[in-house]
């Protein structure tokens, strides 16, 4: 098990530690990073062959965010439009979601998580937090208030600086996207 400063084993990447330059902290986060992605991107696999993971990006932001159109749910996503299509159409179809008119403009609609879609959120949310909480046991508490407060701040830095560079400087959620309730 790795200490959070690099693989064991690997003679590329050397410790970090608090009297590292900027240079080779950004290069450990940077190792880190794409490790952590990798790791993310083999989990989800594994979840989307169980429930689906786009099921639970899309309802999460329906659930935790409130009703909202189709372009507005793959902006928030961070997914493409004609993939949230696909997905919202299979999630009304399995009754977890439901389209209503939207009551500011009658030629839009709105989407929203429907009761069985709630229930699968909370069901969804139940089995990551099991399944984190069995990685977190074995930590000291410490250690895991401070990964959650620097994740937290990780993820606020993220999310300014994509919002410095999307054209228009408009984040949309991007700040939501590390929402405790998600």
């Amino acid at each position: 098990m790795s200490n959070g400063t690099g693989h064991p084993g690997d003679p590329t990447d050397p410790q970090v530690t608090a009297a590292s330059g900027l240079a080779e902290a950004a290069a450990g986060l940077g190792t880190e990073i794409v490790r952590f992605s990798r790791l993310i991107a083999a989990w989800k696999q594994r979840v989307k062959k169980d429930t689906g993971a786009a099921d639970r990006v899309l309802l999460a932001r329906l659930v935790v965010g409130g009703d909202r159109r189709a372009t507005d749910l793959a902006a928030d996503a961070f997914l493409d439009l004609s993939t949230v299509s696909r997905q919202v159409r299979s999630l009304v179809e399995r009754g977890l979601v439901a389209r209503r008119p939207d009551p500011e403009d009658r030629r839009g609609t709105l989407l929203t998580a429907t009761d069985a879609g709630r229930a699968a959120f909370e069901h969804y949310r139940r089995q990551r937090d099991a399944e984190l909480a069995a990685l977190l046991e074995p930590w000291p508490p410490q250690d895991r208030a401070d990964l959650i407060r620097l994740l937290g701040r990780l993820n606020e830095d993220l999310a300014e600086q994509h919002a410095r560079q999307v054209p228009g400087g408009d984040q949309g959620a991007a700040g939501e996207q590390g929402d405790t309730h998600v």
